[in-house]
């Protein structure tokens, strides 16, 4: 994150923080566990998937590729919601 970005965000909160990317270039794609599906694609901002499977290894693919394909980045999280791994595709 640059430091204007930082700066940017400092007096946000998370969810204001991923609201101000939603719709934007900037919004970013997780890989997260989901309730209904086993594992989901969702992009920053938006509260249905955009992709979902049984598998964990399918959700990271997906969102590794829409990522490269949108230029921003994706984050692969844990079984408990935490974030383990990022990918940056920016250009």
């Amino acid at each position: 994150m640059s430091q204007n970005e930082k700066n940017k965000n400092s007096g946000m909160n998370q969810e204001e923080y991923f609201k101000d990317r939603a719709g934007t270039d900037e919004a970013r794609f997780h890989a997260v566990p989901h309730d209904e599906e086993g594992w989901a694609v969702k992009k920053e901002g938006q509260d249905n998937p955009e992709f979902t499977s049984g598998s964990k290894s399918e959700a990271v693919e997906e969102a590794k590729r829409m990522a490269e394909e949108a230029g921003t980045m994706a984050y692969i999280h844990d079984e408990d919601g935490k974030i383990e791994e990022q990918f940056n595709f920016n250009d």
